[in-house]
């Protein structure tokens, strides 16, 4: 007999209410839970004891479906539980090594690497972010700027890190997980490309064209319909250097306006990235581990360990913690076959419960993490 929908549909609300009831009684006995944990410092998250109550609870349900479902549930009630204890008690309960700052300490000494030469869309990126009471100088390379930051050779430095036409810089972000640096905060420029010629040269002259491999990307297009060949060089301001210094008539650049200027060569044509919204995101790093108050994106990077669902129980924390990821990237782990490394983007603040609750249950899901810095983004 099939049984009335408006009875079935009572009989789930008198079950969710009581779901409802017992779930706030449980939510009061987690506040004497973190009332204890409180007193006597324990940690807010034991996995061994969630993980047996977790194995308790499967044994409850009556099939196998049930089972992995009564799981998930309860990964969910404990996330939110931790949560709440985390709320309880107070910033800095998960003892993350990081330290809020009101604003970073920047004053005419303070050095400030950035990459490439004189004319680089990164040292437009610096004085844009820092102004120019400062004390700054390049690098050419990402490895050397970031090293130069991590020794402390300098305060801080600036390298692009994404483009909305090319999308990521792979390199940055296995250098940021090599160097113990902290990403501070980010800057976003609006970057037009121009094809560069020494003086008296046209653009039907060149015939070879040096710039970043990012720059020959964004300008693929006009470099395939004038028939140049682009080769590969390590900036788009150390491009125009290098053709000013040849003072070859054949050979161009594409970088900045402003490098034209810097290097004495002619812009023969302005605005040749295919994208009109051409974007490049720069990130400051530091070697010292501090956050602004205002700070509103984490970036974390993890390798998970190779045990079934250990992505799909990592990406939950997000969901659980009601945090909503922005970008996520997956690199090779060198020497390692078919291993990876993933990085993502979080809206949030490192005093923020949930976040706090987020990644001490991601540094058990995870083989490896690191908090690559939490930032403002505008």
């Amino acid at each position: 007999m099939v049984v009335d929908l408006k009875e079935s549909r009572e009989k789930i609300d008198k079950i969710d209410r009581e779901i409802t009831r017992l779930f706030e009684e449980r939510m009061e006995v987690a506040n004497d839970v973190a009332a204890y944990k409180r007193s006597t410092g324990k940690k807010v998250y034991d996995p061994e004891r969630e993980q047996q109550k977790l194995d308790t609870l499967r044994g409850y349900a009556s099939t196998e479906f049930n089972e992995t479902a009564v799981e998930d549930l309860f990964r969910q009630i404990m996330s939110i539980s931790r949560k709440y204890q985390y709320q309880k008690l107070g910033p800095g309960a998960a003892t993350i090594p990081f330290q809020q700052v009101d604003a970073l300490d920047v004053d005419e000494d303070t050095r400030v690497v950035y990459f490439g030469e004189r004319g680089a869309f990164s040292e437009q990126a610096m004085l844009e972010y820092f102004g120019d009471r400062i004390t700054a100088f390049n690098k050419t390379t990402f490895r050397d700027v970031i090293e130069t930051v991590a020794n402390g050779e300098a305060k801080y430095g600036v390298v692009p890190i994404e483009n909305t036409s090319t999308g990521s810089i792979t390199d940055i972000y296995d250098l940021l997980v090599e160097h113990d640096i902290t990403i501070v905060a980010e800057h976003v420029v609006k970057v037009e490309q121009a094809l560069l010629g020494v003086p008296g040269a046209k653009t039907e002259d060149i015939k070879e064209v040096y710039s970043h491999p990012q720059g020959l990307l964004q300008c693929a297009p006009f470099l395939e319909e004038h028939g140049i060949q682009g080769i590969e060089y390590a900036s788009t301001a150390g491009a125009a250097k290098k053709v000013a210094e040849e003072k070859e008539k054949t050979h161009g650049a594409i970088a900045s306006t402003r490098a034209a200027e810097v290097f004495g060569l002619d812009v023969l044509q302005e605005r040749i990235n295919y994208q009109s919204t051409n974007f490049t995101r720069f990130i400051i790093i530091s070697n010292q581990k501090v956050f602004l108050k205002d700070a509103n994106k984490i970036s974390v990077a993890f390798e998970v360990k190779h045990v079934p669902g250990a992505l799909y129980n990592m990406l939950a924390n997000f969901y659980y913690n009601e945090m909503n990821l922005t970008k996520i990237e997956s690199r090779p782990l060198h020497g390692k076959k078919w291993e990876y490394r993933f990085f993502v983007d979080l809206e949030g603040n490192l005093n923020e419960s949930a976040v706090e609750n987020a990644l001490a249950t991601m540094h058990e899901c995870a083989s490896n993490l690191k908090v690559l810095g939490n930032f403002e983004t505008k």
